[in-house]
């Protein structure tokens, strides 16, 4: 990232060299193969870090020093950091968020890197985001909020366009649904509100208009003023090839998006990223971190599905290898308080695809404590990046731990070949149960 573009560039750039030098402390906060690939990153960023993971996985203890603390342990974390010296605590999930941890770390002066739990409601209320959306001017979806079953019911039969339903709480990224008809959306709002599918994050939901055009991932670093746009993606949420089946947390996604043109990206910044933080400024919940848009893009304007308050997951493990430049430096600079003013990112050539390897019965009941076998050319291939997601070691055996076991991002000078030397690593792990789409990427291969 290169900084600078004011008058304190050199007090930056030296500032930011000696923290790559010396023996600097970073922890990590999280279990997932984001926080796997975020170390991976802040490793090649600054090779001499000591670095820490509270909780970690079964692949993270090659890069970090796995702690036995719960990522959402608010206390104990913030304890351990400031007896042991931190430089800088990076948070992973969003729970972590919502259950204050950025509030703590300040109120003690530690640096961290992430929103409070005011300004991430952002994500942890999606009837919060929607209304603050509608306050800024900020393009996305007609909707409406319900508490109570029989008006949502009323709603949904009445406007024929809605059609997503949403628990307004944080639900692991499984809790939008898109519906086929009044009728869905019905039962779906039932089993939010009604049959507690997803406890209180359910106690709200959202209905919206369904939008058709394609999605984008679009995570943007900012000091809460500012904003340093990485490099757009595209997820695919649904659990079977052709996106079919159930909403996942994500099955696979793929950089760069021919569609995500310079221009829109700018527009991204100027009618979504600008506006949605001066009025979060305006409610007193001024946001510091990584902000994500969830965009659709529909007759060639971007609108916005969703935010989210914290690198998306699969999107970080392949935004993060094409990045080029440093993301220590921006982290850093947002946790100390710092401005982005004048910084931009330098990406790679080429592109990079991931393919979630998942167990089966993900998303609902995914199966565990299945032996995991990899082979060493899968490891050690510099075409190809394994970070694991739910896995863990039991007696030095690695072992299944979660629904998606593995994110496997091939590199390659095309999409093509970076699909290609994904899928074919995908294909190589084993373990009981194993399930992955082969058709990520498959709208930008048609296009190409």
């Amino acid at each position: 990232m290169r900084f600078g573009m004011d008058s304190r560039k050199d007090e930056k750039r030296e500032r930011n060299n000696s923290v790559r030098q010396k023996n600097v402390k970073i922890l990590v906060i999280g279990n997932g193969g984001r926080e796997h690939a975020l170390l991976w990153k802040l490793r090649a960023d600054a090779p001499a870090a000591e670095l820490f993971v509270a909780r970690g996985n079964g692949g993270t203890d090659a890069l970090a020093r796995c702690l036995p603390l719960e990522p959402t342990d608010a206390p104990a974390i913030a304890a351990w950091a400031e007896g042991n010296r931190i430089d800088l605590t990076v948070v992973g999930p969003e729970a972590a968020l919502d259950n204050g941890i950025v509030d703590l770390f300040e109120r003690r002066g530690l640096a961290i890197f992430g929103p409070t739990k005011a300004a991430a409601a952002i994500e942890s209320s999606k009837a919060y985001a929607k209304q603050l959306m509608l306050r800024a001017g900020v393009p996305t979806a007609a909707f409406k909020s319900f508490t109570e079953l029989p008006e949502a019911e009323a709603y949904i039969r009445s406007h024929e366009r809605a059609r997503v339903v949403k628990a307004s709480g944080l639900a692991a990224g499984k809790g939008a649904v898109v519906c086929e008809s009044a009728e869905e959306a019905v039962n779906v709002a039932r089993f939010m509100l009604r049959d507690k599918a997803f406890g209180e994050a359910g106690n709200e939901i959202v209905v919206e208009e369904r939008m058709h055009g394609e999605e984008l991932s679009i995570l943007a670093i900012t000091d809460g003023t500012d904003v340093v746009p990485l490099i757009p993606a595209q997820d695919h949420k649904r659990i079977g090839e052709g996106d079919t089946g159930a909403n996942t947390g994500g099955m696979g996604v793929y950089a760069p998006v021919s569609i995500a043109t310079a221009q829109l990206v700018d527009q991204v910044r100027r009618a979504i990223f600008l506006p949605t933080l001066a009025a979060l400024r305006e409610d007193k919940k001024p946001f510091r971190g990584l902000l994500y848009a969830g965009i659709m893009v529909t007759e060639g304007r971007p609108v916005v599905i969703e935010f989210n308050a914290r690198f998306g997951d699969p999107e970080t493990e392949v935004v993060l290898p094409l990045l080029q430049s440093s993301l220590l430096e921006p982290l850093l600079e947002v946790a100390r308080g710092g401005t982005l003013s004048g910084a931009a990112a330098q990406w790679s050539d080429g592109a990079a695809l991931t393919t979630v390897v998942a167990a089966r019965g993900y998303p609902d009941n995914a199966e565990t404590g299945k032996p995991i076998a990899i082979p060493h050319w899968v490891e050690d291939s510099h075409d190809v990046l394994l970070f694991h997601a739910g896995t863990k070691k039991v007696d030095d055996q690695l072992q299944t731990s979660g629904g998606r076991v593995f994110a496997v991002t091939g590199l390659g000078a095309t999409l093509a070949e970076a699909a290609d030397r994904s899928r074919r690593a995908a294909d190589a792990i084993e373990f009981d149960g194993k399930y992955f789409r082969r058709d990520i990427g498959y709208r930008e291969l048609e296009r190409s």
